[in-house]
């Protein structure tokens, strides 16, 4: 089978585990004593704490190899000092403080005797999580996204607990098809990953997901539920319990709505995969795709963003109706006008044409417009990705907005501006079949660019000359930065990538 899961067959799906039976140790090695506090510089008690974490992971992850059965129950005393030490220097130094108003930079005077004492509230029981301070960031749909921007200790001990205990644990659980934040994955595996699924294999119909407002809607009961399968520590539960019941603080006031994980944290993302891990992943593994599905179907996850492809349109019917009473079952709500059952891959444009329906329609996942075209040599199939129309809009009106205030600004230094915009741009979208898609983007800028300069005053006489001067100095080569998806999947996957031991949908 092509669509592989990367773990053992070993977890129960949406079960409460029994509160009876026998504990089994987390491991066989002791922990090691951490260092004694020698005076040393800064870099070398860094140096140690990051020796002190690998270690750990180490152990966990050999222990979750060699018992893929047990649940882990000493795991608490892993959240060392070192540890500790670590995530503080992991986080970003510039990110905004939390409710308690203390930012990085605070925190970092005095720094060991506040980690030791954060140590010892963590292991007695004595911590408690503060209040995340809440933000809202405006969404293109021109609604908000809520986002929590926990305290400095809430971020230290986030960081720690899920480096040194969730991601060790986890990582040998989640399977193949889920990329989402998670080491060593990033969107354009899923990317990839996706494109090589609706290539290969025999897909016709796509069910473009969407789930509502999942970070808000995960319910706090089913997700300790899920991590206690592998979790036996009540200490590393409490603790991540404290972090669900924490609240927010939004303007001045307390607010704790019972159910959600707070977006934006440390630990966020790990607990949204543990989620859908067990919701959906292991439910269309185990059950729908090897049980339910007639004809091929391929799946993959970046986050709580997935699309599922069937090679008929019986299947994708039925698994739209079951993923949406499977989500009711678990708290969540399959948004009602953003998913969508579309006809689309290797068949539609000839089955569309035939009927006279017109081209596929094409949905978008991870910032990319996919649709179905051909090659120009040979007329085969070929999928086509394109930035989405309405992401380069909003980017174009951000970059206006800003070089608006830069309007009297150093031409120079403008252009190298415009240069590292460009060049982020290009490392995300400059993927084959997007090319004049980019090139309509870097004309549309040096058009705006150009009209800028002659409104800072009557007397500008800037010319389209001056901008393909300026831009052949500080803005990089437009070219195509990404392989074609096949190509470096079959890289990433390995021998086998095709007999259900890879990163394939």
């Amino acid at each position: 089978m092509m669509n592989g899961m990367e773990k053992s067959d070993s977890v129960i799906v949406a079960m409460k585990p029994t509160n009876k039976g026998m504990s089994v140790p987390a491991e066989s090695v002791e922990r090691r004593a951490g260092p004694e506090g020698n005076p040393g510089s800064q870099s070398t008690r860094r140096t140690q704490g990051r020796g002190s974490v690998s270690q750990a992971v180490d152990r966990i992850r050999q222990f979750v190899g060699r018992e893929p059965r047990e649940r882990l129950t000493a795991l608490l005393h892993h959240v060392t000092v070192d540890a500790l030490r670590w995530a503080f220097f992991e986080l970003k130094r510039d990110a905004a403080a939390g409710a308690d108003g203390v930012t990085w930079r605070m925190y970092e005077e005095g720094l060991e005797g506040r980690l030791a004492d954060l140590h010892e509230r963590v292991h007695t029981g004595a911590y408690r999580a503060t209040p995340s301070r809440r933000v809202n960031i405006p969404k293109p749909d021109g609604g908000t996204r809520p986002l929590g921007v926990a305290a400095i200790e809430d971020k230290i001990v986030q960081k720690a607990v899920m480096e040194t205990i969730l991601t060790p644990i986890y990582e040998a659980e989640f399977l193949g098809f889920s990329y989402g934040f998670r080491p060593g994955r990033g969107a354009h595996d899923a990317l990839d990953a996706l494109a090589v699924g609706i290539t290969r294999r025999k897909t016709n119909w796509m069910v473009d997901c969407d789930i509502r407002a999942f970070f808000d809607t995960v319910s706090r009961e089913w997700l300790v539920r899920f991590l206690e399968h592998r979790i036996g520590d009540k200490r590393v539960i409490r603790l991540i319990i404290k972090w669900l019941r924490a609240g927010v603080m939004e303007a001045g006031e307390w607010r704790d709505d019972l159910r959600g994980t707070p977006q934006g944290s440390v630990a966020s993302p790990i607990l949204a995969n543990v989620y859908l891990h067990y919701v959906l992943d292991l439910w269309f593994q185990k059950k729908w795709r090897s049980r339910e599905v007639e004809g091929d179907a391929i799946i993959v996850r970046y986050a709580d963003d997935f699309v599922v492809g069937f090679q008929y349109k019986e299947d994708a019917e039925r698994f739209l109706s079951a993923v949406k009473e499977r989500f009711r079952n678990f708290g969540l709500e399959i948004h009602p006008d953003k998913t969508r059952l579309i006809e689309f891959g290797r068949s539609a444009m000839e089955d569309r044409r035939k009927q006279g329906l017109g081209r596929p329609e094409t949905f978008d996942f991870l910032g990319f417009t996919h649709y179905c075209t051909k090659t120009r040599e040979q007329g085969k199939f070929q999928l086509g990705r394109k930035p989405v129309a309405k992401r380069m809009v909003r980017t174009l009106k951000r970059i206006k907005e800003a070089l608006r205030r830069r309007m009297h600004e150093s031409v120079r230094d403008t252009a190298q501006w415009l240069g590292k915009v460009v060049d982020g741009w290009l490392n995300y979208f400059a993927v084959p079949t997007a090319y004049r898609y980019l090139e309509r983007f870097v004309l549309r800028l040096k058009r705006m660019w150009l009209l800028v300069l002659r409104r800072r005053s009557q007397k500008d006489h800037s010319t389209w000359a001056d901008i393909a001067r300026l831009t052949a100095q500080h803005w990089p080569r437009l070219e195509i930065r990404h392989p074609w998806p096949d190509r470096r999947f079959a890289v990433r996957a390995g021998v086998g990538a095709t007999q259900g031991r890879s990163r394939m949908p």
